[in-house]
């Protein structure tokens, strides 16, 4: 008797592994992650994905360049906050881990806030994403939860298609922000966020924290610090 009740007791405390392709609720879906930290899942329009392996130069590689260039930027733009491979809770059907995220933190400035148990809650103003095996995901599901959440501007770094695209949340839409004729993508909701976009698909670092740099010295950037200083 006692056996069988000590049976009952461990079945109703197992908590399933999550498996690609499952379909829960957000809450489940965190219930079951908070169990399983080791590794790294997704609930895309209520959808499940478990992360795979990650090779270096299709994802690792071109994540910290991202990181480079974006952490640059926020340090010298004080009330912004970066993130890499945080948690957000963008609405019931949706809690995407995406690989780099920059948020306006500032107190009824910013679209997302941090929540109590320290998780982004709200849709960033933006979201970059490495898209090496999974680019059908970052590029139809995924922008479409992004969209409608209202994240503002939107980056797919395509590594094996080695092509870049940004996107900029336009009355309802994702539009592409095109290159001027140097070359470079200006942030419309981040002045003086530039990318020299060849140059990052081409390793030159150099180039693309030195275009940033005129950036950061723009007229537009410094307006921008001002508006979230006041």
């Amino acid at each position: 008797m006692a056996a069988s009740v000590e049976h009952g007791l461990n079945n109703s405390a197992f908590i399933p592994p999550l498996e690609s392709g499952d379909r829960l609720t957000r809450y489940e879906f965190e219930r079951r992650y908070t169990a399983m930290p080791d590794k790294k899942a997704e609930l895309i329009e209520g959808v499940v994905y478990v992360a795979s392996p990650l090779r270096f130069r299709s994802h690792g590689q071109p994540h910290g360049q991202l990181i480079t260039w974006l952490g640059v930027y926020q340090v010298c733009t004080p009330g912004l906050a970066l993130g890499d491979n945080a948690t957000v809770r963008l609405d019931l059907d949706n809690e995407p881990q995406p690989n780099v995220l920059l948020l306006i933190d500032k107190p009824n400035r910013g679209q997302a806030q941090i929540s109590e148990d320290d998780y982004v809650e709200g849709a960033p103003e933006l979201v970059a994403e490495v898209a090496a095996s999974n680019a059908s995901i970052d590029l139809y599901d995924k922008k479409r939860a992004y969209r409608r959440n209202g994240v503002q501007e939107y980056i797919v770094w395509q590594t094996l298609e080695n092509k870049l695209d940004w996107f900029c949340l336009q009355n309802g839409e994702y539009l592409p922000l095109l290159a001027d004729a140097d070359g470079v993508i200006k942030s419309i909701v981040f002045p003086g966020l530039w990318l020299a976009v060849t140059s990052l698909l081409t390793g030159d670092m150099t180039t693309v924290l030195a275009v940033l740099q005129q950036g950061l010295n723009s007229k537009e950037h410094t307006e921008f610090v001002e508006r979230l200083s006041g």
